[in-house]
């Protein structure tokens, strides 16, 4: 049996192929040509256990390419993979001789590999985000130049209407007026870029039978169900309402010995669309339904606001977990009491 570890960078990958006793059957560097990749693991695919791709930004190509070789690919969860201290030289021969050892002991933590045509879908609601981020940029820098230029502020709201026309009729001057006219601009073509992609992740969402299931929740519309849905994929990979709540950080992540603190582990693992999702859930919930607004309201008393808000999330999240895999709608009173 053999095991191959690829180290992938933006240009090139170092694949490596072990066999059983650790020894190295292959070690080569390659450009990131598919072709000549798949050509140099083609003579052992019939050996070949796996091979592991490092989850780096740019990974679809080559697991999706490799999969459709018939491969059987693994992707390393890379923050959870420690190399050995003691090592003098470290480079990318070694890191991916590294990925096959772990692999060969079985010890590689792995990253969820989601369908290549669920992650097409899952990536037009980031980009989504990415374009609301980008639209509230634009408002904040008009609100900005409105107290600049002219004392008054402007809110939210208004300057979504504003045209160039309106800004003309300010009687600005002609920087100022440019300025501000290239903001809206910005700001209308983003919108309209944003209506599209929500009628397109709506068309898709709106048939999957935990759509529904997640709107009956409290705090959650048609944005933040879409979000939890694609982030989330098939709940059966998550082997229990613990597993999901730690990806969606809804969980401490504390190390104690004595009942002392000895440090932190990585409160960074997990999905962090998800985590937003259910924190900005928690805060529309404590608004509009009394038990988690009581709920907040005891946590809060013992702790903070944002440790309450985490708690709240955390409710959500182990609701929305249940509901998904029983197809169960949601109940404030077993959430919240």
């Amino acid at each position: 049996m053999l095991f191959c570890g690829i180290d992938l960078h933006s240009n090139n990958s170092v694949v490596v192929i072990l066999d059983e006793s650790d020894k190295v059957i292959y070690s080569r560097r390659h450009p990131n040509n598919l072709e000549e990749i798949c050509g140099a693991l083609m003579p052992y695919q019939s050996q070949l256990v796996g091979v592991v791709v490092e989850s780096t930004f740019n990974w679809y190509w080559l697991v999706d390419g490799l999969q459709a070789q018939g491969f059987q690919v693994h992707l390393a969860n890379t923050t959870a993979i420690k190399q050995y201290d003691g090592l003098k030289h470290r480079g990318d021969e070694s890191d991916a001789r590294h990925l096959a050892h772990v692999f060969r002991l079985g010890l590689l933590p792995t990253g969820h590999i989601m369908p290549k045509e669920q992650r097409a879908v899952r990536d037009l609601a980031r980009k989504r985000m990415q374009l609301v981020q980008q639209r509230s940029t634009h408002i904040l820098s008009i609100e900005t130049q409105m107290d600049q230029q002219r004392g008054a502020h402007l809110s939210s709201n208004l300057i979504k209407k504003l045209s160039c026309n309106d800004i003309d009729a300010m009687g600005l001057e002609a920087m100022a007026s440019l300025a501000m006219k290239a903001n809206v601009s910005l700001m209308q073509s983003t919108d309209q870029q944003i209506d599209l992609i929500e009628k397109a992740l709506a068309s898709h969402c709106r048939h999957h039978p935990g759509f529904p299931l997640l709107k009956s929740v409290a705090g959650i519309g048609d944005v933040l169900a879409t979000v939890i849905l694609l982030e989330t994929g098939s709940i059966e990979r998550f082997k229990d309402v613990g597993n999901y709540v730690s990806y969606c950080r809804c969980v401490g992540s504390i190390h104690t010995s004595n009942g002392k603190k000895k440090g932190e582990g990585n409160t960074k693992n997990g999905n962090r669309f998800l985590a937003w999702a259910y924190v900005e859930a928690a805060n529309f919930a404590i608004r509009y339904s009394e038990a988690a607004k009581k709920f907040y309201q005891r946590k809060k008393a013992k702790r903070n606001g944002i440790v309450a808000i985490k708690a709240v999330a955390h409710k959500l999240a182990r609701a929305c977990f249940h509901m998904l895999k029983t197809g169960e709608v949601f109940s404030v009173e077993r959430c919240f009491t």
